[in-house]
This record gives structure tokens, C-alpha cells and sequence, in this order.
């Protein structure tokens, strides 16, 4: 996998960098200290509270240093993509935002991060600071794990640490609660892939049609392969696992963190079947779904809980700066109003009769369901290959309802047919000619006789949908087709219908429609299905007119 990226030396130098001009001014700041150093420091810090500290390697953002700011993170050390920060970058940090208030650090429980965190802040107690840690040790996945991991649900003991730090709690006071809210929080997550690290060839141990439950944040195992399988399931897979790990009563707060490539529109899936969960019946207080702790691009999702009390409640509800924490919504049950009903024109109009306009829509309508399979052929040269069954889907859908039609009055026959078109004929030709006989139908019953109806119609369908004569499209074959009716008759009309199409042939160059990503060598000599049909519905229309009157009159 390719990865956007100069140097891979400088990969997280150049990604905090960023973070900090696209940040409000003034809030945020870095030390001077790159390239070993990486820190992440509040511009706006008031010494006189106790700071609190996190960090770990890069990979996982917007952790850490996405919420660096009032309420929550004083300093974010940062090391280099899933390599914990050195002692001397964990020190330097503590030395930066530290007063005599002290600091809390906050750690992920990994061998590399709890040595280097903690021999810290064993060095900075002796320069005279007061430090406390806590380790946060999540993820449930394995459970005969001795040192539990540190994942997402390590941003619960930020924000709460955060909190108590803002409105001037004591140190010993704030690492009591981010100790005892530490111990409370299950996670557990999934993925259908591992991660790539830039730079690095990515190794993927997981099968075409398999995932895995319990994976790590580094790509570290889990606890067991899974099919692929139905969001519901491996939610309710995960939900069961959680539900065995926390007690019996009580509510809680909700973490649906994005692990990095999950698109959002799976991942507002992912929270509704969470929320419809027994599990999901405990939560009171929703964050995200959103990336909050990621593992660079890994395919998955992991959902962390924490019991709630009043003191968390409000210590999770109150706002801070960084852009980076989602404010939790309370639960709340889906906000339904009435829709307003979708009238159809049709059910208004009476049906009457016309013979000859009866026998004209018949026969178009049978001409263009004949051609399905032609038309079908040609698409499948320079399209989808859907054409024709959409062409025949509308003329079948205005077949069924023939006998209710108004036809004795032309603008009604138009609009109804735009109406029956709209609901019958899939994709955008459908849309296309539902605009175009219903803009036809207003502009009859302003006055205009057929042909200066259907040439007002055709105006609008350009309008909305963009194409032009030349562009390789039906109107190459409607455009000279409705010039033709109203400056000669029908049977002209045929013929430049005829000719319209025909001359689509030679336009090797789409600039409407699907085949406007089609290859020149495809389109060549080729005609467009769409004009085709528009000049068969014409010749058909003529055939019957030539026993009949001519179009130009209402």
C-alpha cells in the first residue's frame, strides 16, 4: 500500500508540524527540541494547576497530540511510529509544563512505555517535582494476559484527569480518580485488516475473508480469527464479551472509536447496531463513532466502555479545546416526523380516451420494449450494459397504466407520463424524460401547441441535466428531432431523429452520461443507445401518424 509521506525519518516531525499550523493560533506549541524530541505543549497553560501528561509512539492519531488543550492533555510526548518516546523526552516534557501543583502521567500499558514513563518520572522526583502515574489497561481481549493492554478507552482517564485538573483539583485527588477510572474501563476491538507502516512493506497475516477479534493498536495479534461476517454479528460477538466484563447494573459511556480506514458511513452502521444491543440499552453517554485512537490505516473498530457516576458524567459532558474529543451525546431514542405523501399526478387525473394518442404510446411503447436486448448491446460497447432495460422499464411502466391515462387532454397525457416515468425508469434517463414531459405538460397548458411544449421540455431536461447536442447523447437524436416537428411534421421529425443518432456514431468523445469515461477506441463507430431509442420512439411515432394528423396542433 502507498502512502502519502517525503522522508520517513521525517514523517512525524512534518505530521506535528501540521497539526500545529492547522490548529487556532495561540493555543499550541512545540518544543524546541526535533528530531528526538517531540513534544506537544499547551501556549496557554497556567502553572499553577497540576499538568497532566500522555504520549506513546506515533501512528495512533489524533492520539495524543490531538488533545492537547484546556480540559484535557497539558503535553503530548510524542516518539517515533509505534516506538515509545525516550526517558529524556518524557522528562523534557515534565520539566516544560510542571509547577509546584505537579503533574499526573498517563500511560498505555506497554513494556516500552511504562519503562520509559516511569524511570522518568522517577528521575524528574528527584529534581524535586511531584509526579504521580497511572497506567491504563483496557483491552479485555486476552484475558489470561497478565499485563492487559492500553488502547482507545485510555482517552476516558484524559478527560477525566483533564477535567479535575481544570477546575484545580490536588494531585493526589486527580491521580486517585484517573487510577480508580483506569480500573473501570473494558475495550475490545476488531479488524478485517492490520496496518501499514510507511516506509515499510506491509506483511498481512489475515486471510482474504478473515478478521480478527482482539487485535492490538500496533497490529499486535488478538485473541481469535473470524469470518468475515454481518456487522450485527461480530457486534453482537463483542458486545457479549464486554457485557461479561463489567457488572451487573449501573450506566455507562460509550467509545466507538474508528481504528483508521473505516469509511464513516460503516461506522454510523456499526453504532446503531451497537446501540440496539442489550449492552447498548446500559449506555447513557455516546462518543463518537469517529477516529480517536487509531492504528494508522487498520480496517477495524473498537468500542470502550466506563461506568458513570455523577463526578465522570460531568467530568466526560464538559467542553474543552481540542478539536479532536467528540462531545458525547446523551442516548436518546431515533427522531421520526411525518413525511409529507408523495403525490402522484396521476391520482388526480381522470382517465379519458383518444384512440389515436392511445395508439401512438402503444406502439412507442412496444417499439422500445422490443429493443431492449439491441439497445442492451450497444450500452454494453460504451456503458453498463442497462440501457435498453431501462428504456423498456419506463415504456412497460406507462403499458400498465395506459387505460387510466387523461388522453384526451394532451398536457394531463404529459404529465402523467412524466409522473409514471419518474417511479418506473431507473438512473438518470429516467429522471431525464420525467423532467422533460413535465416541463412539456406546463408548458401546454400555458398555450404552447405540442411541439413548442416538448422543445420547452426539451430546454429543461439540458438545463438540469447538463448535456448538449454534440455531447454524444439522446438529445443529438431529440434536439434536430423536435426542430424538425415543429418546422415540418412528424415524418421529418423521423428522419432527423434518424440522422441525430447515426451522426453519434462518429463522435469518439462522450461529455455526458457513463460513457463520458469511455475510451475513444471503444466509442467509435458506435451509436449512442440512448439516441437510438429516442429515434426508434420517432419512427414509430410517425408510422402511426401517417394515417392520422400531424403533431403540430393541440
Amino acid at each position: 500500500m502507498s502512502h502519502f509521506f517525503n522522508r520517513r525519518e521525517n514523517i512525524v516531525t512534518e505530521a506535528l508540524d501540521g497539526l500545529l499550523l492547522t490548529s487556532r493560533p495561540g493555543l499550541l506549541a512545540r518544543l524546541d527540541s526535533y528530531p528526538d524530541i517531540k513534544v506537544i505543549v499547551r501556549s496557554d497553560w497556567d502553572r499553577s494547576k497540576v499538568a497532566v501528561i500522555s504520549g506513546g509512539g506515533a501512528g495512533h492519531e489524533p492520539a495524543h497530540a490531538g488533545f492537547v488543550g484546556r480540559g484535557m492533555l497539558t503535553a503530548a510526548v510524542s516518539g517515533e511510529i509505534f516506538a515509545s518516546p525516550s526517558v529524556d523526552a518524557v522528562l523534557t516534557a515534565i520539566r516544560a509544563v510542571t509547577g509546584p501543583a505537579g503533574c499526573l502521567l498517563v500511560v498505555k500499558n506497554y513494556t516500552g512505555d511504562r519503562l520509559n514513563f516511569g524511570l522518568a518520572a522517577e528521575r524528574a522526583r528527584a529534581e524535586g517535582f511531584n509526579v504521580e502515574m497511572v497506567i491504563v489497561a483496557d483491552d479485555i481481549a486476552l484475558p489470561d494476559l497478565a499485563q492487559p493492554r492500553g488502547i482507545a478507552g485510555t482517552l476516558f482517564v484524559h478527560k477525566i484527569a483533564g477535567f479535575l485538573a481544570e477546575r484545580g483539583d490536588a494531585l493526589q485527588d486527580i491521580a486517585a480518580a484517573a487510577t480508580t477510572a483506569a480500573a473501570e474501563i473494558v475495550s475490545l476491538g476488531v479488524a478485517y485488516s492490520t496496518c501499514s507502516i510507511p516506509g515499510q512493506p506491509q506483511e498481512s497475516r489475515l486471510g482474504e475473508n478473515e478478521g480478527e477479534l482482539g487485535l492490538g493498536i500496533h497490529g499486535e495479534p488478538g485473541v481469535e480469527r473470524i469470518p468475515v461476517q454481518a456487522a450485527a454479528s461480530i457486534v453482537g460477538i463483542m458486545t457479549e464479551r464486554l457485557s461479561a466484563a463489567i457488572p451487573a447494573g449501573g450506566e455507562y459511556a460509550l467509545l466507538i472509536n474508528n481504528l483508521g480506514a473505516v469509511p464513516p458511513v460503516e461506522m454510523n452502521l456499526i453504532a446503531r447496531n451497537v446501540l440496539a444491543t442489550p449492552l447498548g440499552a446500559r449506555v447513557k453517554l455516546i462518543i463518537g463513532p469517529g477516529p480517536i485512537m487509531t492504528a494508522l490505516n487498520m480496517n477495524g473498530f473498537s468500542l470502550s466502555l466506563i461506568k458513570l457516576d455523577l463526578a465522570r458524567e460531568a467530568a466526560l459532558l464538559a467542553e474543552v479545546a481540542p478539536h479532536a474529543w467528540l462531545t458525547p451525546v446523551e442516548r436518546h431514542e431515533l427522531a421520526i416526523v411525518p413525511a409529507p405523501a408523495l403525490r402522484s399526478e396521476i391520482e388526480h387525473m381522470a382517465a379519458s380516451r383518444d384512440p389515436q394518442v392511445e395508439e401512438m404510446l402503444a406502439t412507442i411503447c412496444n417499439r422500445l420494449v422490443a429493443l431492449e436486448p439491441d439497445l442492451n448491446r450497444l450500452d454494453a460497447r460504451a456503458g453498463d450494459g442497462d440501457t435498453g432495460s431501462t428504456v423498456a422499464a419506463g415504456a412497460r411502466g406507462i403499458l400498465a397504466r395506459i387505460d387510466t391515462l387523461p388522453l384526451a387532454d394532451k398536457a394531463a397525457t404529459f404529465a402523467a407520463i412524466g409522473s409514471i416515468l419518474a417511479t418506473s425508469m431507473g438512473g438518470s434517463s429516467g429522471v431525464l424524460l420525467s423532467i422533460f414531459f413535465t416541463a412539456a405538460s406546463k408548458s401546454m397548458a400555458a398555450g404552447a401547441n405540442i411541439p413548442e411544449a416538448l422543445l420547452s421540455g426539451l430546454d429543461r431536461m439540458t438545463f438540469y441535466g447538463g448535456a448538449k447536442a454534440g455531447d454524444r447523447t439522446m438529445i443529438d437524436a431529440l434536439d434536430p428531432a423536435l426542430n424538425a416537428l415543429a418546422a415540418s411534421g412528424a415524418q421529418e421529425a423521423s428522419v432527423a431523429a434518424r440522422s441525430g443518432a447515426q451522426a453519434t456514431a462518429s463522435m469518439t468523445k462522450a461529455k455526458a452520461g457513463r460513457s463520458s469515461y469511455v475510451g475513444a477506441r471503444d466509442l467509435d463507430g458506435i451509436v449512442d443507445p440512448g439516441a437510438e431509442a429516442v429515434a426508434a420512439a420517432f419512427e414509430a411515432a410517425a408510422a402511426v401518424m401517417v394515417h392520422g394528423k400531424t403533431m403540430h396542433r393541440p
